[in-house]
């Protein structure tokens, strides 16, 4: 008899359907088009396209000297793809901690492993549920007129119970389940891009404020010896002790720069340090910020299918489709039921007759249970799971278009970005040559010192702009390589 009932409840879920909508999404954006920045002019293309020219002829006193641009190879985020781009052993060593030790990627690892065992635990009923019982007791019973009647009896039973999935409500959650799995495996590689990009961005920071420290070294020593010149000048009656004062208090200037930069580039230290998940320590450092520049390629345009890859896009998709297989699950609840019980053992008065002739006992029963008085409640269940759907439809389709507004942002800037440091790098070298001029003329009588004056202000400035541009042009590629989910050239190598 346990037998037909195994037989029969195979062939009702042979014959089972699945309720519920099957999932085939429409595609939030068209694959054909492509993120692109907007050009320029001719005319100013030709100029900022002349200008990276012209830096490349400038002599190594030039700060922002950049060297031969590299091809960029391809990657993913689970291999670093973003250091293909720097090309800085250092910055690979410091990521590849952060990936190891980050206390907030360890946290959404651990999340997945619970969301994989939520899994198992949805695709557990699809299978029967097998238990062994045994009981041992003394009893007494009393019917009607007849005297109470006492008596023992011991049991041991396999017991079996199953429910068939016969609408599918249990392959539905499993779908759901599995979906909801592949959202936070998505979160957790959002955490991993997050991780690298501001692992990168703030190495990034350290080296612009390498850079701005060494400028303020440089015009602090420049000045120390214009200052010089004028006590000099002084002595010979040549200049005004206005002028000492005057160039004294030029000095002042890069020693504040000196004083905050090392302020800043402390901080910038234990910000990367909590990154790593390590102590406070010294971060070491790899590539200058001008070679980081000089090495960096970006496309004019790239593909939006990129942007499928993009964590919050993978999420958000992954959460819909958790979602529509959740309405299968509502529209099963509304449906009848069917249970399989079976049990099969032996009892006997007495523990040692437990196992003798005549003591096999069995049970086998299939069961039908009909949601009547609820049906209500549950269309109303089943409603509010499509309304979640719909909810989730439109999140993702929101998602993927704020995605693409992101990346062309993001590409915009870079091109942006590069043409402002190319520009800042040409007012540096024609500020550094007039002040080697100014600077040839004052000790030759031939310029008062406010000519050299102006001169030194102008070029720390410039020497400072232009050392923010090349890391906003830096920083503007990390925020793309975020905006695509990863490296920008995957795609056209495939």
């Amino acid at each position: 008899m346990m037998r037909r009932a195994m037989v029969l409840a195979l062939a009702f879920a042979g014959a089972s359907c699945t309720a519920g909508p099957r999932y085939n999404p429409d595609a939030a954006i068209a694959p054909e088009q492509r993120i692109g920045a907007s050009r320029l002019s001719d005319s100013s293309r030709r100029f900022f396209d002349s200008l990276a020219v012209e830096r490349q002829r400038d002599s190594v006193r030039v700060v922002l000297a950049p060297s031969a641009r590299t091809t960029l190879s391809d990657a993913s985020v689970n291999s670093v793809a973003w250091m293909d781009i720097i090309r800085d052993s250092t910055l690979v060593a410091l990521v590849e901690t952060a990936l190891r030790q980050n206390r907030n990627l360890q946290v959404a690892v651990a999340r997945i492993n619970e969301y994989r065992a939520d899994v198992g635990i949805a695709r557990a009923p699809l299978v029967p549920s097998l238990a062994i019982n045994g009981s041992e007791g003394s009893n007494q019973v009393a019917l009607g007129a007849f005297p109470p009647t006492s008596f023992r009896a011991t049991r041991f039973t396999g017991d079996l119970a199953w429910e068939l999935d016969f609408w599918g409500r249990v392959r539905r959650g499993v779908e759901a389940a599995n979906a909801d799995l592949g959202a936070q495996e998505a979160s957790q590689r959002a955490t991993t891009l997050s991780l690298v990009s501001d692992v990168a961005s703030g190495y990034l920071q350290l080296l612009e404020l390498d850079q701005e420290r060494a400028i303020a070294e440089r015009t602090l020593s420049s000045r120390k010896a214009t200052l010089d010149i004028a006590r000099q000048r002084f002595a010979q009656g040549l200049t005004s002790e206005l002028d000492v004062h005057q160039f004294e208090a030029q000095v002042a200037a890069p020693a504040v720069t000196l004083a905050q930069t090392q302020r800043a580039l402390s901080q910038t230290e234990r910000n990367l340090n909590v990154l790593l998940g390590e102590g406070p320590a010294a971060i070491p450092r790899g590539v200058s910020l001008s070679n980081a520049v000089a090495a960096l390629a970006v496309p004019d345009s790239v593909s939006v299918s990129l942007l499928t890859r993009r964590p919050d896009i993978v999420q958000a998709e992954r959460t819909y489709a958790a979602s529509v297989a959740r309405i299968g699950v509502a529209d099963a609840m509304r449906w009848p039921t069917f249970n399989v019980v079976g049990s099969y053992g032996s009892q006997a008065g007495v523990p040692n007759n437990l196992f003798g002739s005549q003591t096999n006992v069995y049970q086998a029963l299939i069961g039908l249970s009909f949601p009547l008085f609820d049906n209500a409640k549950l269309a109303n269940t089943s409603a509010a799971a499509r309304a979640r759907a719909e909810q989730a439809r439109a999140s993702y389709e929101g998602i993927a278009l704020n995605a693409l507004r992101e990346a062309n942002d993001a590409l915009v800037a870079v091109h942006t970005a590069r043409d402002e440091a190319l520009a800042e790098a040409t007012q540096a070298t024609a500020l550094r040559q007039a002040l080697d001029l100014a600077t040839i003329r004052y000790q030759a009588g031939l310029s008062t010192y406010l000519d050299l004056l102006d001169a030194e202000r102008s070029l720390f400035s410039a020497e400072l702009a232009m050392s923010q541009a090349q890391l906003g042009e830096l920083t503007a590629a990390v925020q793309l390589y975020k905006a695509l989910g990863g490296s920008w050239v995957t795609a056209s190598r495939r």
